[in-house]
């Protein structure tokens, strides 16, 4: 989805992004909030994704992934991560979510540490932006005090943004959130790092007459996934940086190699290609831009005051 600087700048308008996303308040969140109550969280977390990435790198998308899919459910609740029948975790597009294991290991750490004071949902926003650092990207504060959701139904999780979305249908997914266009291009610059399998895209490399696709990556890709092949294959989503944390993807978007047709269409359609040309210039600031958009996107209907809870363990209610 690298960060070069500290957002210092940044830092100074957060409370006015933290306060306009859908209408939510936010008041609960903000930067800080377990200083007093539980002054080693954000180290606590940081480190237990810094291990969980050492053993194995593929957790970085697949946490950044899990915080988009949390939010675009029922808000950033930490819903996602209940396990059981039935659960957002069961729910198709979460099938390839990795790193609740990461998760976790952090969770257990931090009741050892603080009993009851952090919530799940906090661990996944914390460690979305650990996993962008640890891909050479920079970091930003998050705001915390988010409390954890009680209800995970994988019916929910339905209308989470799809692979072979238009650009029109990505913008209602998006604004029913109160993320506007801009957002939606930014953070579908995570794609920067990570995979998708094969049996998620394969459909559009069968008679695609695209003239905006790269005919030379189109054949690599049909090469790597031919139709009766192994659909759990994955192909890297930002070819040639697939795992590091910068904005080649928009390149390789103007260029026609986006691997799914939700990607590429943000090339195609001109209500997002010049915020795609934006990106991909080496004054675009995509690094900021993220973590805006990032800050915006996890203030998404999140559980403050005294409602929900906080779990003891963050695969159940308590």
């Amino acid at each position: 989805m690298g960060f070069a600087r500290p957002l210092c700048v940044f830092i100074t308008f957060l409370s006015c992004l933290i306060s306009s996303v859908h209408g939510q308040a936010a008041a609960g969140t903000r930067i800080g909030f377990y200083l007093t109550t539980c002054p080693t969280a954000e180290t606590i977390v940081r480190n237990a994704v810094s291990a969980g990435f050492n053993a194995d790198p593929r957790i970085a998308p697949g946490i950044l992934r899990m915080h988009f899919h949390d939010c675009f459910v029922q808000g950033c609740d930490g819903s996602v991560l209940i396990s059981g029948s039935n659960t957002e975790r069961t729910a198709g597009p979460n099938g390839s979510l990795r790193g609740f294991e990461v998760i976790d290991n952090a969770k257990t750490q931090l009741e050892a540490a603080c009993p009851g004071v952090v919530s799940c949902a906090d661990i996944l926003a914390l460690a979305a932006r650990d996993t962008v650092v640890l891909t050479r990207g920079t970091s930003w504060q998050v705001p915390t005090g988010r409390r954890d959701g009680r209800v995970s139904v994988a019916a929910n999780a339905n209308n989470l943004p799809g692979p072979f979305d238009s650009v029109a249908v990505q913008q209602q997914k998006f604004s029913a959130f109160g993320l506007n266009t801009r957002d939606l291009v930014v953070l579908a610059g995570g794609h920067t790092i990570g995979t998708a399998g094969c049996g998620v895209f394969r459909s559009r490399l069968v008679n695609n007459t695209d003239t905006n696709v790269d005919q030379t990556f189109l054949a690599q890709l049909q090469t790597q996934c031919p139709q009766n092949g192994d659909g759990s294959v994955r192909v890297d989503l930002d070819t040639g940086s697939g795992t590091t944390f910068d904005n080649s993807y928009f390149n390789n978007l103007s260029r026609g190699r986006g691997v799914l047709e939700s990607d590429h269409v943000l090339w195609t359609d001109p209500a997002t290609r010049p915020i795609v040309q934006q990106l991909m210039s080496a004054t675009g600031n995509f690094n900021a831009e993220f973590a805006r958009s990032m800050v915006r996107m996890s203030n998404i209907g999140v559980v403050t005051g005294t409602n929900g809870e906080i779990r003891r363990v963050c695969s159940a209610v308590n």
